[in-house]
Order: C-alpha cells, then structure tokens, then sequence
C-alpha cells in the first residue's frame, strides 16, 4: 500500500475533476462583500464539528470574525476541529468557543439568552443519513433534529435575538424526496422560510461531499486501517463536491443569499460519478487492485495483507428504502436563477406564504402523533405526505444496515 496517499488530490483528480474549488472565483469577486459581512461580527455554528460545518468554518476564517462560537453534540468532533484550526496557518479569533452539547437543548437555549446576540447564525446540526429511517425510534429522532428543533430555534431568535444571516443547510435528497430523510429536510426548508420576513435565511442543496464524515467513501478509510473488505453499490451515480467547495457553497449562500433562497451547485450531469469506478480508481491510488467477490460471505472470508496487490470488494446492486439512483437540486416548477453567480444557481422560494403559528401547529400535531401507543412506519409516512403533499416515499423492506 501507498504511504504518500494524498486525499485531497485524489478527489480532485478522481471525483471532481477540478483544481481549484468550483466557487473560488465566486469567492474572490465577492471578497470585499464577505468582508463587510463578517470582520468584527459575532458567529454561532451549529453542528460546526461535522465534516460541512468545519469547512464553513475554514471558508468564514479568513474573513476575519470577532467571535466564533461552535455547538456539536460531539464532543470529539470540536476537540479534533479544534485541533485543526489550532494547527492551521488559519488566523482563529481570540473570542473562541466550543461546546459539546445538543441545540435542542434548555442549556443551549439559557446559553443564547445570557451570551448573545450572534450576528451570523450557521446551522448543520442533522440526521443526514437515509438509512435513519429504519424503525419509529430512529424516525422521530431524525423528525426532531432536522424539524422540530430547527424551528424552536427560529422562533427564539424571532422574539429575542434576530441574526443578520441565518443559514440552515439542507440536502438535494429534499428535491421530490423519496426518503424520510429528504422529507424532513424540505420540512426544514418550509420552517425556515416561513420566518423570511422576520429574519434573513437562506439554505442550500448539494450533492454529495467525497469523503465527508460517516459517508461511503470516508468509511473506506477505516475499513482499509481495519483490514475489512470493501462493499459497494454497483449501480448509483452522484454528483460530488468537495469539503472545501462544500464550506464556500454554504459561505455564499449564507452571506449572498436574499432571505427566502436556497443555492445550488452548477453542475454537469456528465460530471457525474458512479461509487464503482470511484472505489476503483481508491484502490488503485493505493496501490492495489480490486479483487471482485460474488458475497459478502466471500469477501469477509479473504485474510486481507496490505503487503499484497488485491484488496477484497463486494459490489451490490442497490435497493435500499428510499435510495434514489438519480440526483436533482430542484424541480421544474421551481423559480431558477442562474446568472447571479458563476458557480452556483439559486431557487426562489415562491410557495404560498405558511405563518410561524401555522407551522407551530402542524409541528404540535406531529408531535403529539408520536405520543400514541404501537404506530406503524407507514402511519408516519402518511403523516409526513399530509404535510408534503409531493412525499413519494420509496420502500423497499431494505435497510443499509443489513449489509456490510
């Protein structure tokens, strides 16, 4: 095995295809805009320690913040992330903060009521994983994270402590989603902009992040350090953006962004990557070459040697509940701009006005819903599609975690 491994230009060279960021000229044309937004100003990240959150961080740097506060609910995230910016050329600001604790939580929220006012309000706290849906405990975990917590934060900083830019990430998997996941996300999406003529937000959709924390790609990592076989889908595509062009993607989108928009990237469908050839080429660039099992029982069989030339890999055709094979960042109702910026298109929100009280009330109800006794996945879904009338939900009886 290669020891001069070098990751992040093997995702420029394999998965992007691109040398420099795909916003840095974005970036740089709008360099004095982010200045007057950020030098001096008050910044809260949520969920900062994540693989998105931390490049926000490392993209908002620069910028020159009077003050930068980071919330993760775990606790070896922000001591790694803190690490990092430690040991970067990164200027980190004297006003500099971690807390490991859950922003749903009561001590966050007398946190905000004794600490604030924060200028810039970043939000990347969420369930991002499809296989999340598995049972009811995991969905209304999921449900309360990326909905119900999301939205009572809002609505403290509505009566107490209005931010200039409030961002809320939010995913592609929301376009038409087909998953519990995607789902909530565009709940999320119509929480927040619910609040638009209260407060600046703004949110983005992106495609994948290569090699982001608890991704496929990133797993392959532990699983070759492990000495465990790889598996992989053999029939997915995606769109990739790097970690880097993730931070800048959600940069402009908090900063740029008119209240009531959500910013994608501009990317071609030819760019797009199937997991095989990009677990090929991983192997290659180590040094080894795919050694193609027929099961997962044949390729956990294999005593793997990283002093050999082949390396164990399992591929599957996949049919997992509410995995999509295809990739969009809107739809064609939707109101695009795409001559704003170079490196990134812009939706409208256009949809009729849902007050904060109306949405109160629908969260309460589904709250409430999740307080009776022996429901049903499916009386969920239902409820989900009451909200969502577009909601397909795909199911297929398969969950992730019944395979390696």
């Amino acid at each position: 095995m290669k020891l001069d491994f070098n990751l992040t230009q093997f995702i420029s060279q394999h998965i992007t295809l691109r040398s420099e960021s795909l916003c840095q000229e974005d970036v740089d044309s709008n360099i004095f805009h982010l200045y007057e937004s950020v030098r001096g100003k008050s910044v809260l990240v949520i969920g900062g320690a994540g693989t998105i959150g931390s490049n926000f961080i490392k993209s908002l740097l620069p910028f020159q913040p009077a003050r930068l506060v980071v919330v993760d609910s775990s606790e070896n995230g922000l001591t790694e992330l803190t690490r990092d910016l430690r040991s970067s050329s990164l200027i980190v600001p004297k006003q500099f903060a971690t807390y490991p604790v859950d922003f749903g939580d009561k001590y966050f929220h007398n946190y905000l009521h004794s600490q604030g006012p924060f200028q810039i309000i970043a939000n990347f706290a969420a369930h991002k994983h499809v296989r999340s849906e598995k049972d009811i405990l995991s969905i209304e975990a999921m449900i309360r994270n990326n909905v119900i917590k999301t939205f009572e934060l809002l609505q403290f900083l509505s009566e107490h402590q209005k931010p200039e830019h409030f961002f809320c990430v939010s995913t592609d998997k929301a376009t038409e989603p087909v998953n519990v996941m995607g789902a909530t996300k565009l709940l999320m999406e119509k929480i927040i902009f619910s609040f638009k003529d209260q407060m600046k937000v703004t949110s983005a959709r992106f495609a994948n992040v290569a090699f982001s924390n608890g991704s496929l790609l990133d797993g392959y990592l532990y699983r070759i350090n492990k000495k465990q076989p790889l598996s992989c889908p053999n029939n997915v595509k995606r769109y990739f953006v790097s970690p880097e062009e993730s931070g800048h993607i959600c940069l402009l989108a908090c900063l740029l962004g008119r209240t009531g928009e959500i910013f994608f990237p501009k990317l071609e469908e030819s760019k797009m990557k199937n997991f095989r050839d990009i677990t090929s080429d991983f192997l290659n660039s180590l040094g080894f070459r795919e050694k193609i099992c027929v099961s997962e029982q044949e390729a956990k069989s294999i005593n793997i040697d990283l002093r050999t030339e082949e390396y164990p890999v399992y591929y599957f055709d996949s049919h997992t509940s509410g995995e999509k094979l295809y990739e969009s960042f809107y739809t064609p109702d939707d109101q695009i701009d795409l001559t704003r910026l170079g490196s990134l298109g812009i939706i409208s929100h256009s949809e009729e006005e849902n007050p904060p009280d109306r949405i109160s009330r629908e969260l309460q109800g589904l709250v409430q819903f999740f307080g009776q006794k022996n429901i049903s996945k499916n009386q969920i879904i239902k409820r989900l599609q009451e909200l969502l009338p577009g909601f397909n939900h795909l199911e297929t009886g398969f969950s992730l975690d019944q395979q390696m």
